[in-house]
């Protein structure tokens, strides 16, 4: 299993039986945004990108919180020292404070977010990247930017399409309002909640690497992308990623694993 990414300041990647551990190390701080810490999550993604053998991602943060947001001290001379604009695509369809939230989705394998403690503005942003969010249920939430005379401009509004109901949504941008891990699930802004999210989003992790990766694969594909399709273009999406998968050696092990109650024994 091959990863190439050295562990920094700001995050660290540990990786055990095809699962990767992506933890936010800026504890003393409540894991909050900076220009750091934006660039250590950038680097992340792509070494996860170019990973052989990860099966699944759980992100995480140490300490007391997920993540503040940003840090409004280290933050506040960024916008006049940036040289290339915000609406400059720099990172295909984003730009790079839109790539650390939309980048998880763009990865090939599954992330899971474990939130607890504090999961503010940008990251409840970042977590709404990953495909599954478990959150402990105190952990205190909240779509904050309005509060800085600011809007979520890190791709929450595309991540939250088809999660939460648009007149809520515009509650909670609007109002930027506190809510609980055990509130964000009805809101649809969590998946699930646990006393031990960290463990949970692991444990979750281990039983989707057990899967054939190809079909996982094939699957997070379809997911990026019929929300935004037509039906004949859904139709077609899913026949042309099932071809792809149909008689491959992976899919014939999934078949034979299951037949002879065993775990399959799948090649990435």
């Amino acid at each position: 299993m091959k990863l190439s990414y050295d562990n920094n300041e700001r995050v660290t990647i540990e990786v055990e039986d095809h699962v990767a551990q992506v933890r936010l190390v800026r504890g003393d701080k409540m894991n909050a945004l900076d220009p750091d810490m934006f660039e250590a999550i950038l680097r992340a993604q792509f070494a996860l990108s170019k990973s052989e053998g990860v099966r699944a991602v759980v992100l995480s943060g140490e300490g007391r919180a997920f993540c503040a947001g940003l840090d409004l001290a280290s933050m506040a001379t960024v916008g006049e020292n940036e040289i290339t604009p915000i609406t400059e695509r720099t990172y295909g369809n984003a730009n790079k404070y839109q790539e650390v939230s939309v980048g998880w989705r763009k990865l090939p394998m599954p992330v899971i977010a474990a939130v607890h403690g504090v999961c503010f503005g940008g990251g409840l942003q970042i977590a709404s990247g990953a495909d599954i969010r478990i959150a402990h249920p105190e952990t205190r939430m909240a779509i904050m930017e309005l509060k800085w005379g600011i809007v979520p401009d890190m791709g929450g509004f595309l991540l939250w399409q088809g999660t939460v109901r648009d007149d809520v949504l515009r509650k909670l941008v609007y109002t930027y309002e506190e809510f609980t891990g055990e509130e964000a699930l009805k809101l649809g802004l969590a998946t699930e909640v646990s006393d031990e999210p960290l463990a949970r989003a692991t444990e979750l992790a281990h039983t989707i690497a057990d899967r054939s990766p190809d079909a996982i694969r094939e699957a997070k594909g379809l997911f990026g992308s019929y929300l935004n399709h037509t039906p004949d273009e859904i139709l077609m999406e899913e026949s042309v990623r099932q071809q792809r998968l149909m008689g491959t050696k992976n899919q014939m092990e999934a078949v034979a694993s299951q037949m002879a109650k065993r775990k399959g024994k799948f090649e990435d």
